[in-house]
């Protein structure tokens, strides 16, 4: 059974500055960068989370899975401190959406180095 997400994968133009913008400007941290043959995969993630993100190069996937969807896939992410968030990203340059009040709470998106958007929530 199921019960818990290990990781998401996302497949990028550039893997090294895929991986720059998530350790330098977000302050993940890199897991694992390994290669095998043709294939280095970066795994990133926050200090002690269960879930990471996988860096993938989208044009090897496509010649390895051809027909594969290699869209970016919605993650949500959550946050105790979501001003302070909110700011330093903006402070960083990283655009930034609008803080949108939902029902269950506030949220806003923001885009990577490749223009792939995610979302983070309040938590509550």
């Amino acid at each position: 059974m199921i019960n818990k997400i290990g990781q998401v994968m996302l497949y990028v133009d550039n893997q090294d500055a895929s991986r720059d913008f998530w350790t330098e400007k977000l302050g993940f941290e890199v897991i694992v960068e390994e290669t095998n043959g043709p294939m280095r995969w970066i795994e990133v993630a926050p200090k002690g989370a269960a879930t990471s993100i996988v860096l993938h190069s989208k044009e090897l996937v496509a010649k390895m899975n051809p027909g594969m969807n290699l869209g970016t896939p919605s993650m949500m992410y959550f946050t105790d401190n979501f001003d302070a968030l909110y700011s330093d990203l903006k402070n960083k340059n990283i655009k930034v959406g609008d803080i949108v009040q939902l029902p269950s709470g506030r949220v806003f998106n923001f885009a990577d180095n490749e223009e792939n958007y995610f979302a983070v929530s309040e938590k509550k």
